[in-house]
Order: structure tokens, then C-alpha cells, then sequence
């Protein structure tokens, strides 16, 4: 006797609105505390004038791909800049992890799914999570006074009544422009990468090519993040400091080892850090960008400052043949080596190219009082920018893929002659 078919209301209460509220409100609130733990490791729960949760909002917001604007006011005699453009990565990927699998969870169990099903169910949890977001970006507001620090110039800013002071505000709208992006996109894909996630019939012939690769991307850049939780926490008990390191990793642990990453496929990042602030990462990084002139990161000259970081060759190798091992084995095995190359290129170049639009990091703050100390100077201003050289990242990319894909595909097939052998015995 024949299982009967769901009715079409025990379809819409699996994916009703009490369900895609759950899902939106999980992400939300752990990006929420994630973000949180990360800011009060790094001190921001002594901010002033209750600040605190605030910024948590703003980095909630940031996190999502939206616009924080910052803004100075030191009166008419004073002139302040400011600006900011960064990711908190760690942030990000926690909330993708957790809407991607409240996305998928109701769908488990199944083949195929209609397209109507799947977008009316991504709906419901996009209109309750770009509400959350919302508030997120109403609460993301605050102003805090800036020290001059010189003597001189506070008593000077006394006299005046000049009160230099710094602020951050979410552009609303764009916000919630970008966060249905990047909500979109996360489930979009959550369907691509999950190996028993249902597809629309129309779809099910682009399977078999894409979802293996993806599933393989998502693992390496998972993979990724896992070394880098372990090299901080041995990081942290060797070297102590184990506050500022929590920070790092609940904040931004893959805006480091998704660069890292490439910088080992051979790709080349410029920067600079000059002024009182910087960014959290190991020292051979930072000293490699403090000072007055652009710097190059790149397996040449960083291992000038520490022959070390030629261990990322090895690491990259490793992870690459390891993806594409797991690519090639969850495709069918009738698929040709040329195949599994062409794909894994792809993948890992789209990958590549996903981590330097994400990981690009632009900050400044600078203040200018009587013409005493100029928007340039070093005392009251500072300028961060990390950014990478699009073609020196996707050149390599392309070449590494192709190159273990190929053996990946080799590694597949010995490993299924190896099973059949033990099988037939």
C-alpha cells in the first residue's frame, strides 16, 4: 500500500509563518551574539553613554553586507573625516550556517520540490528577517566624543568650545537592499551545496555539474576556518592574550585565513596601516603594513619577515586535493578527468574571487583643529585599507583548480577501484 501524499495545508504548515520566523530570528540573534561576545572580548563593553548594544546592532548590520556611514562634527573651526568599509566575516558565516540550515531543514526527506514552494518558503523568511534587520539598522546609531590627546590642543578645544566628535548610522535603505541579497544568496546557496536539499524538476539537470563543486567549496572554506580556530588557540596558549584572540576569531577569523588562503595559491594584497589604529592580525602581517608607503603581501615578501609562510603552499595543496577528492567522489563516476578539472577551475576561481570582494577592508578617521594637526597627520588620524589584486588572486586559482581537480578526479577513481576490489572479495 502506497505512502499518501502531503496535502497541500500540511505543506503550508511546514513552511509557515511560525517556522520562517524561527529561521530569521536564529540567524539574527546568533550573528547577534556572536557579535557581541567578539566586541566585549575586544573591550567594547566599557564603551560610553551605553553604547554597547549599539554597535552590536551596527555590526549585525555590517555583517549582512550594509552600510554603516560614519560622520565628525568638531564645530566651525574644526573639521573631522571619517569612513569604513569591512565585513566581520566570522559574524557573517554564523548567520549563513544557521539560515541555511533552517532554510534546508523543512525540505530534508525530499527529491523534488516546486519552484513555488521553495520561493514561497524563502518569502516568508525574508519578510520576517529584512524586519529584524530593521530594527538592527534603526538601533545602529551613536555618537561618542574623541580625545584630541595633545595638551595643547584640548585647551585649546576648551577655549573655543570645540568638542571634536565621531558618530556611525546604518543607511537603512540599503541595508535592506544588500541584507535580501545576501539572504538570496545564502539560500540560493544552501540549495546548490546540500546533497539532499530538493531541487524544481527543471533544475535537477544541473545537479550532477554544479552541486558536488559547490559542496567542496563550502567545505574548504569551512576547512579554512577550522585551521585558523586551532592556529588561535595555540596562538593563545603560547602567547597569552587570550582576550584579544577571542575577539579575532569571533569577529573576523576568515577576514584572515580566506586571504591567507589565496596569498597561498599565489595571490598578491596590498595595504597600508598607518596611524593609531590597525587591524587584527599577526604581527609579521602588521608590521608588513605599518608605514607611509603601500605594501605588498604575497609568499615573497612576507617570507621575507618569516620563512613560515611558506607552509601555506603546503596547507593550500592539501585542502585543494581534499576538496576535489570529495568533489570527484560525489560525482558520478562515469564523469571524465577533464571534467572534474574544468569544474573544480571554476569553482575555486568564483570561490577566490568571492573572497576578494568580501575580504576588503577601508578605514579612516581624521581631524583637523586650527590647521594644527591636518586630516593626514598621524597623531589624531588613521588609515587602514586592505585590498587585493583581482588578477594575481584568479590567475592562480584557475590554474590550481584545473591542476587538482584532475588529480582529485585520479584519487576518486583509485579509491572506487579500491572499494570494488574489497567488495568482490
Amino acid at each position: 500500500m502506497s505512502r499518501p501524499t502531503p496535502s497541500h495545508q500540511a505543506v503550508a504548515r511546514r513552511h509557515g509563518w511560525v517556522q520562517a520566523l524561527g529561521v530569521a530570528l536564529a540567524a539574527l540573534v546568533v550573528m547577534g551574539v556572536v557579535a557581541a561576545l567578539g566586541l566585549w572580548a575586544a573591550g567594547a563593553a566599557d564603551l560610553p553613554d551605553g553604547a554597547f548594544p549599539r554597535v552590536v546592532a551596527a555590526t549585525v548590520v555590517t555583517a549582512v553586507g550594509g552600510t554603516v556611514e560614519l560622520s565628525g562634527d568638531a564645530g566651525g573651526i574644526a573639521d573631522t573625516q571619517a569612513g569604513l568599509t569591512v565585513m566581520p566575516l566570522s559574524v557573517t558565516l554564523a548567520g549563513a550556517l544557521v539560515a541555511a540550515a533552517g532554510f534546508l531543514w523543512p525540505l530534508r526527506h525530499r527529491a523534488v520540490a516546486g519552484a513555488a514552494e521553495l520561493a514561497g518558503w524563502a518569502a516568508r523568511i525574508a519578510v520576517v528577517f529584512l524586519l529584524g534587520l530593521l530594527a538592527a539598522a534603526l538601533a545602529a546609531r551613536q555618537t561618542f566624543a574623541v580625545s584630541l590627546g595633545d595638551d595643547t590642543l584640548t585647551d585649546l578645544g576648551e577655549v573655543f568650545g570645540v568638542a571634536p566628535r565621531v558618530g556611525f548610522t546604518a543607511n537603512v535603505p540599503l541595508t535592506l537592499v544588500v541584507g535580501l541579497l545576501w539572504l538570496a544568496g545564502v539560500l540560493v546557496l544552501a540549495l546548490l551545496a546540500s546533497r539532499g536539499a530538493p531541487l524544481p524538476g527543471r533544475l535537477l539537470r544541473w545537479r550532477e555539474p554544479v552541486r558536488p563543486a559547490a559542496s567542496a567549496m563550502v567545505a574548504l572554506l569551512l576547512a579554512c576556518v577550522a585551521l585558523g580556530v586551532l592556529a588561535a588557540l595555540v596562538a593563545a596558549a603560547s602567547r597569552g592574550h587570550p582576550a584579544r584572540t577571542a575577539a579575532v576569531v569571533l569577529l573576523g577569523l576568515p577576514n584572515l585565513v580566506w586571504p591567507a588562503f589565496t596569498i597561498g595559491l599565489g595571490a598578491s594584497w596590498e595595504g597600508r596601516v598607518q596611524g593609531p589604529f590597525g587591524l587584527p592580525m599577526p604581527p609579521v602581517l602588521d608590521e608588513a603594513l605599518r608605514g607611509s608607503d603601500t605594501a605588498t603581501l604575497s609568499l615573497s615578501t612576507l617570507a621575507e619577515r618569516d620563512g613560515r609562510v611558506w607552509w601555506l603552499v603546503v596547507v593550500d595543496a592539501v585542502l585543494l586535493v581534499g576538496a576535489a577528492s570529495l568533489m570527484a567522489g560525489r560525482s558520478p563516476e562515469r564523469t571524465p578527468l577533464w571534467r572534474h578539472a574544468v569544474r573544480m577551475g571554476v569553482a575555486l576561481t568564483v570561490t577566490v574571487l568571492a573572497i576578494c570582494l568580501l575580504g576588503r577592508v577601508s578605514a579612516h578617521y581624521g581631524l583637523s583643529l586650527f590647521g594644527i594637526s591636518d586630516l593626514g597627520g598621524e597623531g589624531l588620524s588613521g588609515d587602514v585599507y586592505l585590498r587585493p589584486r583581482l588578477w594575481t588572486a584568479l590567475v592562480p586559482a584557475l590554474l590550481c583548480g584545473v591542476a587538482a581537480g584532475f588529480l582529485g578526479g585520479l584519487l576518486a577513481r583509485a579509491a572506487r577501484r579500491r572499494d570494488g576490489a574489497t567488495r568482490a572479495r
